[in-house]
């Protein structure tokens, strides 16, 4: 068994984990979760948003799952998420975006792994007020950071036989900062990875060509804020941020994550679809798989897989999919379905 620390989150999160952790004992995944908290619910609990013990437990245990915890705009506390990321050093974002069976958009066969620098550039947080009615926010980048996330991308894609990088910038206005992040990956496509066909685009264009067609691409390397907004608009080909995993992941842990909001105002009500944690939750399998060389990790990943995907071309879904299931009975249905 190996032990993953619950993060079941804001609004929506506790009904979506609850639907996971449904899946999980019926295709016997040798998980055992223990539960800890962060954001809102942590507060509300009289914890800081984001606790130390919540933090110690990753780090003992290496691997968390975590339900969408709530930002609020423009005032209030920062992001969760982001202070997770950077707290823990979980520079690469990965976001696979997959046309599902059953689920009907204007694209059909996308397959595009985006790949987003997770702990600089403007989300660095450096905001300062210059004057009255005048503020300022820095953008920051280090040779370090951009050459360990291009080594990753090109690493990810020998891993996963992917065929193409392309790295998405806008070097011609921001030179210095976009400029090197271009410069380490270009570094690391001549010197070690030159098989691997290698691109550049600007990130205007690059946006404009996705929605033409998306099967251009394959792997988009990103930074920070490029990659947040990008992987959400790939989200879009394929049904939504309900069908569309997240992982975060460092040298020493790893945080996979529903990428949707916490959606409060459809908490409780058991309509929310647990597809997307479920999913970050097979990428979790498969990475300890990898990480700790464990069969039955990728044998519950596929058996959860192949069960959702059945469930999808059967219509069996939760109504943002058509479908007329509550989260409960949609984790049912998947329950069913597995091998």
């Amino acid at each position: 068994m190996h032990t993953v620390v619950l993060i079941p989150g804001d609004g929506i999160g506790p009904e979506v984990s609850g639907a996971v952790r449904t899946v999980f004992e019926a295709a016997a995944a040798p998980i055992r979760f223990v539960e800890h908290q962060a954001g809102e619910a942590a507060g509300k609990s009289g914890k800081d948003l984001l606790p130390e013990e919540t933090l110690d437990a990753i780090r003992h245990h290496h691997v968390a799952l975590k339900g969408p915890c709530t930002t609020p705009i423009g005032k209030g506390f920062r992001s969760i998420n982001v202070a997770l990321r950077k707290t823990l050093n979980l520079y690469a974002a990965v976001r696979p975006v997959r046309s599902l069976p059953g689920v009907r958009t204007r694209y059909e066969n996308v397959d595009l792994v985006i790949v987003r620098e997770n702990t600089e550039g403007l989300y660095s947080g450096i905001e300062n007020q210059i004057t009255d009615g005048v503020v300022a926010s820095m953008k920051v980048a280090t040779r370090a950071a951009c050459h360990r996330i291009a080594l990753w991308s090109f690493r990810y894609a020998t891993h996963r036989k992917r065929r193409k990088v392309t790295v998405l910038h806008k070097a011609n206005i921001m030179k210095l900062t976009d400029g090197m992040f271009i410069e380490e990956s270009r570094k690391v496509h001549a010197r070690d990875y030159p098989n691997i066909e290698y691109e550049e685009t600007i990130i205007d264009a690059a946006s404009m060509r996705l929605v033409q067609d998306p099967s251009q691409f394959d792997i988009l390397l990103c930074e920070n804020l490029y990659g947040d907004i990008v992987s959400d608009l790939c989200a879009g080909f394929v049904g939504g941020l309900g069908v569309t995993p997240g992982a975060n992941i460092g040298d020493n842990d790893a945080v996979f994550e529903a990428v949707h909001g916490s959606a409060p105002n459809i908490a409780g009500q058991d309509i929310a679809n647990p597809l997307a944690l479920l999913m970050s939750g097979v990428m979790m399998l498969n990475y300890l798989a990898d990480e700790r060389d464990d069969p039955e990790c990728r044998k519950a990943a596929d058996r959860i897989k192949a069960a959702y995907n059945r469930a999808l071309e059967e219509g069996k879904t939760t109504k943002d999919l058509g479908g007329s299931l509550g989260t409960r009975d949609f984790a049912k249905a998947l329950a069913e379905r597995l091998d």
